[in-house]
C-alpha cells in the first residue's frame, strides 16, 4: 500500500472530491491545497501526487528538487505544456490507475531556462509552425494545420543576430529567425520528425536553429512538408545542436515563449539538470534503459560573417544571393572550363569525328558515345555565368572556346564528308534537320541541369547525362555534313538546331544560376534580357517545325492501316510537308494498275485535304 501526499488545486476541489479521494482511499495519507507558503514533512515511503495547472508546477518543482520528492502527475485542465512534455495520459481515471500500480519512480532530468522549468518547449524568435506546431490527430485536422502554416511562411520574416555560447567550444556568431529547443518535446511536430535519440533522462536538450537563406528555400520546405507525411531529417537550413548548458546573447532584447509563455531577456541561460526529480513516469513518456550522454554539433548551415551580415535586421531575401566563399570554388572552375585548352580542342574533334562516322553509319551507340565525349557544355555553361553576371572577361573566353571548337568541328566533319563516298541522307541524319520546340525544351532542362550539376558539386556526376540529353555534337556533324554535300537544307536544319541548343542552355542555365543565388537580379537582367530575345527569335522557326511536326503525325493516323476498296494503306511516311510528299506502301491481292493508283491518290488527298505527291511501293498478299 502507498501512502500518498495529495497536491490539488483549490479551484477543482469538486473534481477532487468526486474523482481522485475515492479512487485513493486508503493509499491516501493526506491531501493539501496548493499554496506559496506550502511546507510538508514526508517520509522516505510518501510520495506526492498533484493535481495542479503548468504555473502552479512550475512553483512547486523547485521544492520538490530540493526536496528530493517521488512525484506524480494527475491531468489538470490548465496543465497542457506539462501533459504533453512529461507524457501524462489524458484520462484521469487511467492515470490514477497507472499511479497506484507504479512501483517505483525514475529519476528524470530537467531543463531550466533563467532558472524556470520547461516542460515542453521553448521558442526563441520565429519558429515556422510547420515545425514545431503541435501534431493534430486526424488527417483532415492535420491538412489544414499544415496549409495555414504554410501560408504563414510568406509573412515579412527578418533573421536576428545571435550569439551561441558552450562551456567548451567556441562560441557561433550566427543569424537565424529563430530557435525552438525541446528536451524530449513528443507533442511537438519537430521532435516527432527528427529527434528519435531524445529521451528525458539522457541529460541532455535539442536546440534548432532555423536559418533560411530565402523566401524561396521556406516555399520549397512548405512544400515538403505538405506532401510528405513524415520525415525523419530537418529541412537543408535547420541546425541541430545536442548539449547540456547553452548560453544565448543579442545585441536585442530575446522575445521568446517558454511553455507558450511569451517572455523577454537580454540572454537566455539553458541548462539540463541530470536526474533532478523523481517521477512516476507518464504512460506516454519515453524514457531509455542506459542513457547515452552525447554530444551533437550539426551547424555547418548556419551563416557566418559575410553570409551572416547580409541577413540581419532586413527582410529575408526572395532568392539567397550566394557569399563570395560559397561560390569561389564554382568561379574557379568554371573560368577554367572557358578555357580553348589542348585537351578541349582534342576532345572536339575526336567527338566530331566519331559523331560524324556515326552519322554515316547509321548508328545510335556510336553517336552517344560521342555525346559524352563532347565538351562542348562546359564553356556554354561558363559564358552563361559570364552573361548573368557581366563578367566581360569570361563571357570573352568562353565565346573563344565555343567558337573556336566549332570552327574545329565543322572543318573535320566537312574534310570526312569530302572522303566517305556516302550522299545520301539517312534516318540519323535527317532526325537532326527538322528541329522543333521540343528540341528547345530538351535544350532548356538541359541548361538548367548543367548549371545545377555544376553549382552542386554532390551531383556533378550526372554531367555526362546532361550531355546525352542535350545532344550538341551531332547536330553540329550534321550541319558539317550537309556543307561539305552542298545541302542547304540539311545545313540550315541542323545548324537551327544546334543555335536551338546553344541558345537554350544558355538562357535556363543562367536563371538557374540567378535562382541559385550567384549574382543579384539588378545585375542579371540585361544579359537575361539579350538571352531571351535570342531565344524568342529562335522559337519562331521552331514553332512552324512544331507545327509541322503535329501535321506529320495527324497525316498519318488518318492513312495509315486504312483501306480503299481492296487495298491496304501501310508504313506512311511523310518525306516533306510543304508541298505534302508521302511515301506509301499499297497491300492487295492484286496489282494496281495506273487507274486505279490515281483512285487511291485522290482519296488520300480527300483524306489529308489537300493535293499529294506519292511514292508508291506495292505489297502483294499471298494466300
Amino acid at each position: 500500500m502507498k501512502s500518498i501526499v495529495l497536491l490539488y488545486d483549490e479551484r477543482e476541489v469538486a473534481v477532487v472530491e468526486a474523482e481522485i479521494l475515492p479512487a485513493l482511499r486508503e493509499n491516501l495519507k493526506l491531501k493539501l491545497p496548493f499554496n506559496n507558503d506550502l511546507t510538508v514533512q514526508l517520509g522516505n515511503e510518501d510520495f506526492v501526487v498533484t493535481f495542479l495547472g503548468d504555473d502552479q508546477l512550475r512553483e512547486l518543482i523547485p521544492l520538490a528538487i530540493k526536496e528530493n520528492w517521488m512525484v506524480g502527475l494527475l491531468p489538470h485542465p490548465r496543465m497542457a505544456q506539462a501533459k504533453a512534455g512529461l507524457g501524462v495520459e489524458g484520462r484521469l481515471s487511467a492515470t490514477l490507475e497507472d499511479m497506484l500500480e507504479a512501483e517505483e519512480a525514475r529519476p528524470i532530468d530537467v531543463l531550466l531556462a533563467n532558472g524556470r522549468p520547461v516542460f515542453n518547449t521553448l521558442v526563441i524568435g520565429e519558429s515556422l509552425s510547420l515545425m514545431s506546431g503541435a501534431v493534430k490527430d486526424g488527417f483532415w485536422a492535420r491538412s489544414v494545420s499544415k496549409l495555414s502554416a504554410f501560408f504563414r511562411l510568406f509573412r515579412r520574416l527578418e533573421s536576428s543576430l545571435f550569439t551561441l555560447e558552450f562551456p567548451e567550444k567556441s562560441p557561433i556568431n550566427t543569424a537565424c529567425l529563430g530557435m525552438v529547443v525541446v528536451q524530449h518535446g513528443q507533442s511537438s511536430r519537430l521532435s516527432r520528425m527528427v529527434l528519435e535519440d531524445a529521451f528525458i533522462n539522457d541529460g541532455r536538450m535539442h536546440l534548432i536553429a532555423l536559418a533560411p537563406r530565402s523566401v524561396t528555400g521556406l516555399i520549397w520546405f512548405g512544400f515538403y512538408s505538405i506532401f510528405r507525411s513524415s520525415s525523419r531529417r530537418l529541412p537543408p537550413f535547420a541546425a541541430h545542436i545536442k548539449t547540456d548548458k547553452i548560453h544565448i546573447k543579442s545585441d536585442d532584447a530575446i522575445n521568446f515563449t517558454c511553455d507558450g509563455v511569451l517572455m523577454s531577456a537580454r540572454e537566455i541561460d539553458l541548462e539540463v539538470v541530470s536526474q533532478a526529480i523523481r517521477l512516476i513516469p507518464g504512460r506516454y513518456l519515453k524514457m531509455e534503459a542506459k542513457p547515452v550522454k552525447q554530444d551533437v554539433f550539426k551547424v555547418e548551415v548556419l551563416p557566418r560573417g559575410e553570409s551572416r551580415d547580409a541577413l540581419v535586421n532586413r527582410p529575408l531575401p526572395f532568392i539567397h544571393h550566394a557569399s563570395k566563399e560559397e561560390f569561389k570554388e564554382l568561379f574557379s572552375t568554371l573560368r577554367l572550363n572557358a578555357q580553348a585548352s589542348g585537351s578541349y580542342l582534342v576532345l572536339m574533334i575526336l567527338s566530331t569525328c566519331i559523331a560524324t562516322l556515326g552519322l554515316f553509319g547509321n548508328s545510335s551507340p556510336v553517336i552517344i558515345g560521342a555525346m559524352i565525349l563532347a565538351p562542348l557544355m562546359s564553356p556554354i555553361i561558363s559564358m552563361s555565368m559570364g552573361v548573368l553576371r557581366q563578367d566581360r572577361q569570361l563571357m570573352w573566353d568562353s565565346s573563344a572556346a565555343i567558337g573556336l571548337g566549332l570552327i574545329l568541328a565543322y572543318l573535320c566533319a566537312v574534310f570526312i564528308t569530302w572522303l566517305t563516298p556516302l550522299s545520301i541522307p539517312n534516318d540519323e541524319i535527317l532526325a537532326r534537320v527538322r528541329p522543333n520546340l521540343l528540341d528547345l525544351g530538351v535544350a532548356v532542362a538541359s541548361g538548367v541541369a548543367g548549371a545545377y550539376a555544376h553549382a552542386k558539386e554532390e551531383v556533378a556526376k550526372t554531367l555526362a547525362g546532361v550531355a546525352i540529353a542535350v545532344a550538341l555534337v551531332p547536330p553540329l556533324a550534321v550541319s558539317g555534313i550537309g556543307l561539305g554535300w552542298a545541302d542547304w537544307g540539311i545545313f540550315s536544319g541542323a545548324l537551327l538546331l544546334l543555335m536551338t541548343n546553344l541558345a537554350g542552355i544558355l538562357l535556363a542555365a543562367a536563371f538557374t544560376f540567378l535562382l541559385l543565388g550567384f549574382s543579384p537580379f539588378r545585375l542579371a537582367t540585361k544579359g537575361l534580357v539579350y538571352s531571351l530575345l535570342v531565344v524568342v527569335l529562335i522559337s519562331l522557326p521552331l514553332f512552324f517545325g512544331f507545327i509541322d511536326m503535329v501535321r506529320e503525325k495527324d497525316v498519318i493516323s488518318k492513312l495509315n492501316g486504312h483501306r480503299i476498296e481492296e487495298a491496304v494503306l501501310r508504313d506512311i511516311r511523310v518525306r516533306q510537308v510543304k508541298p505534302l510528299r508521302l511515301a506509301v506502301k499499297i497491300v492487295s491481292d492484286y496489282s494496281l494498275s495506273s487507274e486505279q493508283i490515281q483512285e487511291v491518290k485522290k482519296e488520300i488527298e480527300a483524306l489529308v485535304g489537300e493535293e499529294v505527291e506519292l511514292e508508291v511501293t506495292f505489297g502483294l498478299k499471298v494466300l
